[in-house]
């Protein structure tokens, strides 16, 4: 007795994975690629490039989708933002900075002349000389503001010797230079932030120092020289947060990355808002500190010659952004960038476990990181399930593995079938020991038991009349007719000369090679069947190597002489089956043997087209029959074939890589039975 299925559950605590593999669907998606190239790298790398679906439709992204993806979010940001609003936005950030000014050092007038109204007048005789200061005070600044550059670059480089009387004034002030100093400072490290806020004139000197001592470790570095990087770190490590590089070389690759954001920034924005921003940017320095920035910029030239730091972006959006924006902005895009240029590393060599899955997250979501884990795991996966194997260092398909693929190559052909050819392998013989034909006869002595009660019955009722019990003789049974099976033994023989890869010939036939193993070994466990492949020489083909297989790109030769000589000798151990060679081939014999060696020639030789149908001969007087299915039409071949088909009597049929499955699977099925006399 069966009872019904029994399950359980557990909390889901992270831990599981619900990711059940669609074995079959994964394998039929690599199957075309395993195919055409019998290779298991290339053709995980394909999957991983393109992605798959199983059988409840639901699709795993690839590669492919998830770059596309990616371009996607990084036009969004280009169509989003209008950059040439940095520098506008810094000149309303100066702008406000002295309208602020302007306000409080009226403020101070007004509130310093109430204070002075108010008091006695002692206290106004007292007071008077320090209203005046202040007048004088307030009159000057007046003078400066109002005599400020009109760029920005200029009033701020002015402002830096101003003396405010606005503390709110003087506070927005130094946001604005923090703010630019923070940016161009950046180049060295993104960890400079809270270092430079309120940064002095001291600090400002300590900067200064440290930029002098990078640049002369990478003069070094340029001269041949081992740059001090330890003493370098020793002492201004801290600059560089809680994660420093650990190299020189490290140092010099984050710095690259650091100067590229702030380059790509300049060169995605007009030349004129560029130079403004740019002369902004240099202006909040001190000079001996800019200058060891410009020469920090012509030393990372050289050390990366041909090399762009930054990149053009070609923003086109409406939306303003101010400059803290706009830099993490580029940053999101470099990293953008760097994934795509990992993304694209990895279609080309196939490895997928180099993926950075925090970088994917980051850029495109939880959901877009558990697709791509999906992926990393899936070699592994396949490998568990029994489908791939470890064969020294090299990933090749299992046993198991060879049968899927075998499978969907009879799958997809038997698809391409119309439904009137399409059938269980049928035979039309009659006689004891097979599958049921649907039709009866009276039971003669040696007949299978096989009793038809419904049609008996029926014979005694006819032949007594109606009325029960009904009285049978031996003469009203009536059995079953049933098909009698023959043992089959095939050669098939695979034409691997070079034609047959150049002109993409090769796939296809090889695909018919893994049908009719996967039929055979599935439907006709009994029937001997046999590959061999053949260009220069013939070789035999276990079906365990038929998807690794390929066609021969280097040694010129069609060796059907050879190709049928191991044939009969293959098909001689089977005197009571149906024997027959199935061929397959786009060109005529240009090779036979002379001994052990190979003699070649194209066109074909007499002695080669005399010595291959001698061979013919042979297999006919042997009972083997041989059916040619030509993907080629050349006068040569013709020629060769109708000679050979009056020899052995076999068919010959003109077929197209497209169509040449169709044909030889029902051919073989048609005619794999004899008729037996019943």
């Amino acid at each position: 007795m069966q009872f019904g299925s029994r399950y359980s559950y557990t909390r889901w605590d992270g831990s599981q994975n619900p990711w059940d593999l669609d074995e079959d669907a994964v394998m039929e998606a690599m199957a075309d690629d395993l195919i055409a190239h019998g290779d298991v790298q290339r053709a995980l790398r394909n999957l991983f490039q393109r992605g798959f679906q199983d059988r409840q439709g639901n699709q795993t992204p690839g590669l492919r989708d998830l770059m596309e993806r990616l371009r996607k979010q990084r036009q969004q940001q280009l169509e989003r933002y209008n950059l040439d609003s940095v520098a506008n936005d810094l000149k309303e950030r100066l702008a406000d900075v002295l309208k602020t000014e302007r306000e409080g050092i009226d403020r101070r007038l007004e509130e310093a002349r109430e204070q002075l109204n108010s008091a006695s007048p002692e206290e106004q005789a007292e007071q008077a000389p320090l209203m005046n200061m202040l007048q004088e005070r307030a009159s000057r600044n007046r003078e400066k503001l109002d005599n400020l550059p009109e760029d920005m670059a200029g009033a701020i480089k002015d402002l830096q010797e101003y003396d405010f009387m606005d503390p709110d004034a003087q506070h927005k002030f130094q946001k604005l230079m923090d703010l630019l100093r923070q940016q161009m400072l950046q180049n060295v490290t993104k960890d400079m932030k809270e270092r430079i806020q309120g940064m002095s004139q001291q600090d400002m000197a300590a900067m200064g120092e440290m930029l002098q001592n990078l640049n002369n470790m990478m003069r070094d570095k340029m001269s041949g020289l081992e740059p001090d990087f330890e003493g370098f770190m020793d002492k201004w490590g801290s600059s560089f947060g809680d994660n420093p590089p650990q190299s020189f070389d490290e140092l010099m690759e984050m710095m690259r990355q650091q100067m590229g954001q702030a380059q790509s920034l300049l060169d995605s924005m007009s030349p004129e808002q560029r130079q403004e921003l740019f002369d902004a940017m240099s202006a909040a320095m001190d000079d001996a500190t800019a200058q060891q920035m410009l020469e920090l910029a012509m030393n990372m030239s050289e050390l990366f010659p041909g090399e762009s730091l930054g990149q053009q972006y070609p923003f086109m959006g409406n939306e303003d952004v101010t400059l803290d924006q706009a830099m993490d902005v580029m940053s999101q895009l470099q990293a953008m960038d760097n994934l795509e240029r990992q993304i694209q590393q990895i279609m080309r060599q196939g490895n997928v476990e180099d993926l950075d899955l925090d970088q994917v997250e980051q850029q495109l979501g939880e959901e877009a990181r558990n697709e791509m884990e999906r992926l990393q795991q899936l070699a592994k996966r396949l490998e568990e399930a029994g489908l791939l194997q470890m064969k020294g260092d090299k990933l090749s398909l299992s046993p198991h593995g060879i049968r899927k693929i075998a499978q969907k190559a009879l799958k997809d052909l038997f698809e391409q079938l119309t439904r009137s050819r399409r059938g269980d392998h049928a035979v039309h013989e009659r006689g004891a020991g097979g599958e049921n034909t649907g039709d009866s006869k009276r039971y003669e002595f040696g007949d299978a038991f096989e009793l038809d009660l419904q049609k008996t019955v029926m014979n005694g009722v006819l032949r007594s009349g109606t009325g029960t019990p009904v009285h049978l003789t031996p003469e009203d049974f009536e059995v079953r007719r049933t098909e009698q099976t023959a043992q089959a033994a095939t050669v098939l023989l695979l034409d691997q000369s070079r034609s047959m890869g150049l002109f993409g010939s090769f796939t296809a036939a090889k695909k018919v090679a893994l049908a009719l193993y996967a039929l055979i070994k599935s439907q006709y466990p009994k029937d001997a069947f046999y590959i061999l492949g053949f260009s220069d020489y013939a070789i035999e083909l276990k079906g365990d190597e038929l998807p690794e297989i390929t066609w021969n790109a280097w040694v010129s030769g069609t060796n059907m002489q050879h190709a049928f000589m191991m044939s009969r000798k293959l098909l001689s151990r089977y005197k009571n089956a149906t024997r027959q060679i199935i061929m397959i081939t786009d060109g005529e014999p240009t090779a036979h043997l002379e001994g052990d060696r190979t003699f070649f020639n194209y066109p074909p030789t007499y002695r080669t087209i005399q010595e291959t149908l001698k061979e013919v001969k042979r297999c006919t007087q042997e009972g083997i029959t041989i059916n040619t299915f030509m993907l080629e039409t050349s006068h040569y071949l013709l020629d060769f074939i109708d000679q050979m088909t009056r020899i052995n009597r076999g068919r010959a049929l003109y077929t197209t890589p497209d169509s040449l499955g169709q044909y030889v699977l029902v051919d073989y099925m048609s005619n794999r039975k004899r008729r037996l006399a019943g």
